[in-house]
This record gives C-alpha cells, sequence and structure tokens, in this order.
C-alpha cells in the first residue's frame, strides 16, 4: 500500500469569499528583523478551494495543501475554527 506525503496545513483569517467556491485565506507571521531585532509582522495569502461556499469574511480557518485545482488554488478547506463576530 502507497503512502501518502504529509500535507501541510496553516491557519489563518479569511480575507474574500467573493468567488464561487474560493477564498483569500492571509496567515500573519511575527518574524524577528535579523539586524534590528524588532519583531515586524509578515503576511501571506493563499487561495483555498471552499465548496460549499460557507466561508465569511473575518472567519478563523485551517487550510491545507492538495493538487493543483486552477492557476492559484492549491489549498483547500479543511475546517472552520471560529466564526467572525
Amino acid at each position: 500500500m502507497e503512502t501518502r506525503n504529509l500535507r501541510k496545513e496553516r491557519i489563518g483569517v479569511v480575507t474574500s469569499n467573493k468567488m464561487q467556491k474560493s477564498i483569500v485565506v492571509a496567515e500573519v507571521k511575527k518574524v524577528k528583523h535579523p539586524m534590528y531585532g524588532k519583531f515586524v509582522l509578515k503576511t501571506k495569502k493563499y487561495v483555498a478551494h471552499d465548496e460549499t461556499n460557507d466561508c465569511n469574511i473575518g472567519d478563523k480557518v485551517k487550510i491545507m495543501e492538495t493538487r493543483p485545482l486552477s492557476k492559484s488554488k492549491c489549498w483547500r478547506l479543511v475546517e472552520i475554527l471560529e466564526r467572525a463576530k
């Protein structure tokens, strides 16, 4: 039996849900500046597949890496961790 590779997982906040079955998720990291030592916020955006269209802007979600679904989509929604208030 073949074993599947480990899939990357990210946790982020939904910033856009205007597309059909797609969401944009922003992951924010705190990174220490190499020279000055100050912590800087770095943001990375991912386009993820949302099959049921039930994510809203501001939701905290978990996404997982998958095969390419389109030109920019290679992530899929795993679960909604926290709904927006």
